[in-house]
């Protein structure tokens, strides 16, 4: 069979949505099957697969236009992955699978950014299309899509994402890392994107609320591009000073490592469709401090301390558990380790291929 990816994020988004694709499309690339694919985007990814099996084409041109351009390409093959465009879905001539990441786009809580709209706008006309079923990347997200859209009910399957099985290796390779970053000695770390359903504002307080014998010397590190609504987040780390370390974008080459270097990880956000950093911090053996809503209990399991997001007083408790209690750290981190491991991404690649396969033979 031949299938066709809108793999644009792979080259154009750094983080989230675009390491899913470039992490899909090697667990692809790993797989002993006969299967044909055609990348499709703006510009190919540079690091992409070197297989015979994988080609690319280049189709130009701005949103939303160029999710109709590139719809026409689902003719040249048997089904479409659309990757990170409803649009694209709703237009595809062939059977398609569209990759839901989270319903973050209908819960105006979170403050999404503008382009959230089109998603509002785009996911009921995929859902329209009878031919179109729906990836979501945690069962948290397909009950989510099930709450809103009952029409999507049969049409919804779960494929988990995946981490890194080399992030370890990866991380002890680049021991100069945090001193050529600028990184404090020691530090706690929050990775994702400044924006206001990541909850900063709440793990920053928390962090200040710990007794000076509990933070030990350390500093809080925020990892992750600015992103909006961010007013009370920076008043926030100026009213922290020196507690607080914004390090700000940090490229994945340096990233394990910089999880690696921290003492704990807090990751208290209102709402994930998965919450991939959670499991790469396991993956490197990095205790984690998570929320107890949305996708993140499924993701953690039982590897970390989970606790009410709204609340400084339980964040702060944990993590002075974590950082007071050596048993308990190390504890997590064995848990972290075993989860990270039971989570990769060519199991991702299967079941993503399997709808595919599903969906072509649906015709």
């Amino acid at each position: 069979m031949r299938f066709v990816l809108d793999a644009r994020v792979a080259a154009e988004v750094p983080a989230g949505r675009g390491r899913y694709m470039r992490e899909l499309l090697n667990g692809l690339a790993r797989r002993d099957d006969d299967h044909d694919y055609l990348l499709v985007g703006r510009a190919p990814w540079r690091d992409r697969p070197a297989d015979p099996r994988f080609t690319w084409r280049t189709v130009p041109g701005p949103d939303p236009w160029w999710a109709l351009r590139a719809a026409r390409s689902g003719a040249a093959g048997d089904a479409l992955l659309s990757s990170a465009s409803y649009l694209l879905a709703a237009a595809s001539p062939v059977p398609t699978v569209a990759t839901v990441f989270d319903l973050v786009a209908f819960d105006p809580e979170t403050r999404p950014p503008r382009g959230a709209l089109a998603e509002r706008a785009t996911l009921p006309l995929a859902l329209r299309r009878r031919r179109t079923t729906f990836a979501c990347i945690s069962d948290a997200t397909r009950q989510e899509l099930l709450n809103r859209f009952p029409s999507a009910a049969g049409r919804a399957e779960v494929t988990l994402l995946g981490v890194d099985q080399d992030l370890r290796s990866r991380a002890a390779a680049r021991p100069d890392c945090a001193e050529r970053l600028g990184l404090p000695d020691g530090y706690v770390l929050s990775v994702g994107t400044r924006e206001p359903r990541k909850n900063l504002v709440r793990t920053i307080a928390a962090f200040r609320g710990l007794g000076d014998e509990v933070r030990a010397g350390r500093r809080l590190v925020l990892v992750g591009h600015r992103g909006w609504a961010d007013d009370e987040l920076d008043a926030a780390i100026r009213d922290a000073g020196e507690l607080v370390h914004v390090a700000g974008y940090v490229d994945d080459a340096d990233l394990p490592a910089v999880y690696a270097g921290a003492d704990a990880f807090v990751y208290a956000s209102f709402h994930e469709g998965f919450g991939l950093p959670v499991l790469e911090a396991m993956a490197v053996g990095t205790p984690v401090i998570t929320s107890d809503v949305s996708s993140l209990p499924e993701v953690a399991g039982d590897a970390a301390l989970t606790v009410d997001p709204r609340s400084v007083t339980a964040i702060g408790a944990a993590l002075a558990r974590v950082l007071a209690e050596p048993d308990l750290a190390s504890d997590l981190r064995r848990r972290g380790a075993e989860r990270a491991a039971a989570l990769t991404w060519d199991a991702t690649a299967a079941a993503t291929l399997a709808m595919l396969e599903r969906a072509a033979t649906a015709r």
